[in-house]
């Protein structure tokens, strides 16, 4: 990659970072009540960001193949967790956090983009794809780890239920429903939908900077940051490298697939910790530290995924 291409790189890099640190100057200058500003994002923006997603959708073959890598990376990432867990004598608390700091992308606000830039138009219809099976992943899965590790659960009937009550499911059921029925819809709700909906990435990224904003380096749990790290930036591209060549899909997708598992992690699970209260110091932090080195790592996948 040469010096423009590194300039370009930076230039889709340094608006995230600019929203990230909106929440931390806010959080620092003013200060708010980072829960409940989670908890509107999460119940009453995400639920309209997922029905207008799935309901511009277009399904077709492609969304089996990805659905397939992404369920299959997802419980890969996660079972290295459990086995590293066992390893080292996590708690349950401990590995349920480091499942929300390892085993999700940040392929919305982030990896979409930067598709864009590098595939272009044909390179961006696939990483819609990724984005929207990949949340209705982190609302489910996601969700019932944090609510396991949450001080408060009960057991595996409590996490069941906290995934059941999150809206943002049903909202994308809704929208792949009315999509594949045909569903009309009056243009002037979809604007208001479409708006709601559109808030809520930019949400969920101040919601985060606000979180970084309450870390202490000195509590940093550099040994477990570094766990994640590990499987996170390395491993997961490693793994959906091994995918991308054993499923029938074109190099394009290969290319995508990769480059989207090299991506740190998603700021949604920021959301999630901080909402149950599992391990949030430590997700918030991993989040932030895997997003800085990932202006190092980036650039070394993005070269390496030219000989693919």
């Amino acid at each position: 990659m040469d010096w423009v291409t590194h300039m370009a790189f930076l230039e889709i890099l340094l608006p995230i970072f600019g929203i990230f640190g909106i929440g931390y100057v806010g959080q620092k200058t003013i200060g708010f009540d980072t829960k409940t500003l989670s908890t509107m994002a999460l119940y009453l923006m995400t639920p309209f960001l997922a029905f207008h997603t799935f309901y511009e959708s277009k399904f077709n073959v492609t969304y089996g193949y990805l659905l397939i890598y992404t369920i299959v990376l997802c419980f890969s990432l996660i079972g290295i967790v459990h086995i590293v867990s066992a390893i080292r004598g996590f708690s349950k608390k401990e590995t349920c956090g480091m499942i929300l700091a390892s085993a999700f992308m940040n392929n919305g606000n982030y990896g979409t983009p930067l598709v864009l830039f590098v595939f272009g138009k044909e390179g961006l219809h696939y990483a819609i794809i990724l984005m929207v099976i990949q949340s209705l992943l982190m609302c489910t899965v996601g969700i019932y780890y944090a609510a396991k590790g949450s001080p408060n659960n009960d057991g595996l009937k409590a996490s069941l239920g906290a995934v059941l009550r999150m809206p943002i499911a049903y909202g994308a059921l809704a929208g792949a429903l009315f999509q594949w029925f045909h569903i009309e819809v009056n243009h002037t709700i979809m604007d208001a939908v479409a708006m709601v909906g559109d808030a809520a990435i930019p949400t969920i990224m101040i919601v985060l900077g606000m979180q970084l904003a309450n870390i202490s380096i000195k509590k940093l749990a550099i040994h477990k940051i570094s766990l994640s790290l590990v499987i996170k930036l390395l491993l997961s591209p490693a793994i959906a490298l091994l995918l991308a060549f054993i499923l029938p899909i074109d190099d394009l997708l290969q290319k995508i697939m990769i480059l989207m598992a090299a991506m740190p992690t998603a700021a949604n699970t920021t959301m999630y910790a901080l909402q149950y209260q599992t391990e949030p110091e430590f997700v918030s932090s991993a989040t932030l530290v895997s997003t800085v080195l990932s202006l190092v790592t980036l650039p070394l996948v993005l070269i390496g995924i030219q000989f693919i």
